[in-house]
């Protein structure tokens, strides 16, 4: 297995160069830069024109243009299979994520190009954007569409359809569909093999592809894994109460957090309660723009920011100290913070693009779980779901779409141990399908830990050997939580 490494190098790793022109298979990449949204940076890289039918039962159709880009390795000697970036949402695109991923990649990619395809119905991609619902205005409404009831629900499905379909059939934008236009786009590359790095839903696209195309690829790398056989939403409100609870253990265990916020898990509650019989009025400026807002923070709104806060260790570290201030009646700095947190998610997600994959995949089989009523996301959001795709349209499935993968590929797994959404637990159930795989678990962080600590050297390691049983990981004990902040002025030591 390890002879390929220094097999021949493909065209890929060899390319034709005709000034400011690459040319890998059939492409022509041409010297381009990558923007990304709310920022005047910009990323060079090589863009080549790449495009498929929308309905492949119908090729002489409308047709996707896509946004295609490639990051170029400098080493005098490429290999020839690429890494590949899968972003996550659903919604995101890769060429918009690769600034927040590109770090984590630093290593990995001396001797690797970076292949970054925006999925079907994101980025560059046909994006089905709902207007201004894509990029909330500020943290309340960005909350209030994470807990949206029912006929709100509704109404911004039917308002987000009008607006695209003109543009598209959602119904074609589906994983499956992404799968189909990734291996249209190998064999264009020349028939290359793919490392492919998966983030967050990205690892539903890695293991679908894998299913399809085992053939096309070298390696897979799975940073906060979603389970084949997970449904998307079904375990949302459970997998966020054990992780606050988790959290909130640490400042229980620890005098000085302890004694100044007494216990948060029971707080958090008790003040959700408050506000289900009472919201509360909130003033505060934009962190951003310092216009004036002007909220009442209500049950399901503050249920939203708790999820968005506890994603990452650094701004979970504040709920505890946040929470304490709402139940004081100064909810300004929990909004604030928000604020700052969802901007740029907002502008990143597609939101149009993540019904069509949830309608198609998930939608018909989400159950309501009456014990999630308790809880502090709730129950709704499986209703909100299935209201917005009775409107939807609906692509198809795979009879297996939802069969656990089992594969030989070598794999990484990544999970964060206090993660809100892909908990540990599911790296454990999708390594039990991969012969050669290792889950890796990093203490005391949240959603996503590519780029934490030591984990882009031990990815750019795995990519390099393709060894799980001998990579020496024992750097991850070196990780953990950040400290809760006792006030406003910093991390307590």
């Amino acid at each position: 297995m390890l002879a390929t490494l220094s097999a021949m190098l493909l065209s890929l790793a060899q390319p034709a160069a005709a000034g400011d022109s690459l040319t890998f298979g059939q492409l022509q990449f041409q010297h381009c830069e990558l923007s990304q949204p709310r920022s005047a940076a910009t990323t060079a890289a090589w863009c080549a024109e790449f495009s498929q039918p929308e309905d492949r039962a119908r090729p002489q159709g409308r047709r996707i243009a896509f946004k295609l880009a490639l990051i170029r390795s400098d080493a005098a000697e490429v290999r020839s299979d690429p890494l590949v970036l899968l972003a996550g949402g659903p919604g995101q695109a890769a060429t918009e994520s690769w600034p927040q991923v590109a770090g984590a990649f630093a290593q990995a990619r001396r001797a690797r190009h970076v292949i970054l395809l925006d999925q079907r119905g994101t980025g560059g991609s046909n994006a089905l954007r709902c207007g201004a619902e894509d990029a909330p205005a500020d943290a309340v409404k960005a909350a209030q569409q994470q807990t949206a009831g029912v006929a709100q629900a509704r109404r911004l499905a039917e308002d987000c359809l009008a607006r695209v379909r003109d543009q598209a059939d959602p119904a074609l934008y589906t994983t499956s569909d992404a799968v189909e236009d990734l291996e249209a786009l190998r064999q264009a590359l020349g028939g290359l093999k793919f490392n492919l790095v998966g983030v967050s839903y990205g690892t539903r696209v890695a293991q679908q592809y894998a299913r399809r195309h085992p053939d096309g690829v070298r390696s897979l790398v799975l940073d906060g894994v979603a389970p084949n056989e997970l449904v998307l939403g079904a375990e949302f409100a459970q997998s966020l109460d054990q992780a606050l609870r988790a959290r909130f253990a640490l400042c229980d265990a620890e005098p000085a957090c302890h004694e100044r916020f007494g216990d948060v898990y029971k707080d958090l509650y008790a003040l959700r309660a408050r506000l289900q019989r009472q919201p509360l009025p909130v003033s505060l400026r934009d962190p951003q723009s310092f216009a004036p807002l002007h909220h009442d923070l209500d049950a399901d709104t503050f249920a939203g920011l708790v999820r968005l806060y506890a994603y990452a260790p650094e701004t979970a570290a504040l709920l505890p100290l946040a929470i304490h201030e709402a139940a004081a009646g100064n909810a300004a700095p929990l909004m604030g913070q928000a604020s700052l947190i969802t901007a740029d998610l907002g502008a990143s997600l597609t939101s149009g693009m993540g019904l069509s994959v949830i309608c198609a995949e998930d939608a018909d089989l989400l159950q309501p779980r009456p014990e999630d009523k308790s809880l502090i996301l709730g129950g709704d959001f499986v209703d909100a779901i299935k209201a917005q795709c009775e409107v939807w349209p609906r692509g198809a499935r795979p009879a297996d779409f939802h069969e656990p993968l089992r594969s030989d590929l070598p794999a990484l797994l990544l999970s964060g141990q206090y993660d809100p959404v892909t908990p540990p637990r599911y790296g454990e159930q999708v390594a039990k399908g991969l012969r050669r795989a290792r889950h890796l678990v990093a203490p005391g962080q949240g959603h996503n830990v590519i780029g934490r600590g030591c984990m882009p050297r031990l990815f750019a390691r795995f990519i390099d050997t393709l060894e799980t049983d001998k990579l020496d990981a024992g750097c991850i004990a070196e990780m953990g939580a950040t400290p809760f902040f006792l006030d406003y002025n910093g991390a307590s030591p």
